[in-house]
């Protein structure tokens, strides 16, 4: 789909979709769970379709009802009666969450899985599993598109750097507590990405199963073996990384008031409100957004309009999503006439008062640059036309839908 924009300031009161990092969690923690579960505001996107399909592949079973999902789980433990059966087909889609959080909880109740996915998601790193498997001898074999993983998952001590994706470490915390005895989860680095663990724990705890955490820096987990999932009802909040595409139209002069969104949330994106802020004060800014790296599109489009130079540091896992997205974030945002420039692991931006707009931008089938190009184009001179738009269905299906209801002009093709 192809959308040109006609800038126009945006007005009005929105509620962001439900958080897709959340509904992963919880749907996760329901499938593995003896019993019913109900979870409440989900949005089917892409990425959450593909959890739940591989979900019902590993023995869930799911049935909706507008946006309540009632789960029926399959009683995961570690003498779970599906390890007998052959190993599942595990399509997931461009969901590296549902990837990394299914690896591992594969093996502990089927004995392993075949994965595949779609566009860049088998090209995504995976080695700190990899890692891993060669020390506890799990076969793997990457080929051609497909993960193949086979063995027993044990309990024991399981180590991992604590600069790559937080959606190792959830995949293992999930994982461990279904093993016969207890494990240890070791960082040994620096955790980048807390605050999705500390998501991961909650939904946890929610179904029943706790985690003992050392107070060390960085923190240890410590998942006792022979725990099971017990049934909840939960419901999904408002999701921090999609509020800030809105933070980024209220910087760039739309009245948009952003309401239901959780102050008390675990979303380490949350964050945006604060990096909000300094962005509307006149002066030079250096962020580090490792900790936040999803909120990379929104704090650019933040600082390409705006009194100042800003620096977005600490984000060269960027350049393995959907897209390379700090290429794709220079390439759309200067062909706005913005001025970006792009380092290792860094984006350098000096902002203007305004854009000129009136180019064609491709969205790199990364939804979040599509929704950083959508909100950028109100501050451009000229209109915008954005091919690719319908990836935002992987996040945020009714993106355009709310982007029209604020005022935006768009014609679509």
């Amino acid at each position: 789909m192809t959308v040109t924009i006609t800038p126009t300031k945006l007005k009005g009161t929105i509620t962001p979709p439900p958080s897709k990092s959340q509904a992963h969690r919880l749907l996760i923690a329901a499938a593995l769970a003896q019993g019913e579960s109900v979870i409440h505001n989900v949005a089917l996107s892409k990425d959450i379709t593909a959890t739940m399909n591989c979900l019902e592949e590993l023995g869930a079973q799911f049935s909706r009802k507008g946006s309540t999902v009632t789960v029926t789980g399959m009683g995961a433990n570690h003498m779970s009666p599906y390890r007998r059966m052959a190993l599942p087909r595990l399509d997931c889609g461009e969901s590296g969450s549902t990837l990394r959080f299914l690896i591992p909880i594969a093996l502990a109740v089927r004995g392993g899985g075949i994965f595949t996915g779609a566009g860049r998601l088998m090209e995504r790193p995976l080695e700190p599993y990899f890692e891993i498997f060669r020390e506890k001898y799990i076969f793997y074999e990457q080929k051609d598109g497909t993960l193949t993983v086979q063995g027993l998952l044990e309990p024991g001590v399981y180590r991992l750097p604590g600069n790559v994706s937080s959606q190792f470490f959830t995949g293992l915390l999930y994982a461990l507590p279904l093993l016969s005895g207890p494990s240890a989860i070791i960082p040994t680095t620096e955790l980048e990405s807390e605050g999705y663990i500390h998501m991961t724990l909650q939904a946890m705890a929610q179904f029943g199963v706790e985690m003992a955490a050392t107070m060390s820096l960085p923190p240890q987990y410590h998942p006792a073996g022979n725990q099971t999932y017990t049934p909840a009802e939960a419901t999904v909040e408002a999701d921090w990384s999609q509020a800030g595409f809105w933070y980024a139209a209220k910087a760039l002069e739309n009245e948009v008031d952003i309401i239901s969104m959780n102050p008390d949330t675990s979303q380490g994106d949350r964050i945006i409100e604060e990096h909000y802020v300094n962005l509307l004060k006149p002066v030079d800014l250096t962020i580090d957004v490792s900790g936040c790296p999803d909120l990379v599109p929104p704090l650019a489009a933040m600082a390409a309009v705006r009194e100042g130079k800003t620096r977005l540091c600490n984000a060269a896992r960027l350049r393995m999503k959907e897209s390379d997205r700090l290429s794709a974030v220079t390439d759309v945002l200067c062909k706005l006439g913005a001025k970006v420039e792009e380092g290792p692991d860094f984006l350098d931006i000096e902002g203007l008062p305004t854009l000129p707009g009136g180019v064609t931008v491709d969205a790199h089938n990364d939804h979040r640059i599509a929704m950083m190009a959508a909100i950028a184009a109100t501050a451009c001179e000229k209109p915008v036309t954005i091919t690719g738009a319908e990836c935002v269905s992987k996040s945020y299906p009714n993106f355009w839908e709310d982007y029209v209801n604020l005022g935006g002009k768009i014609q679509r093709i």
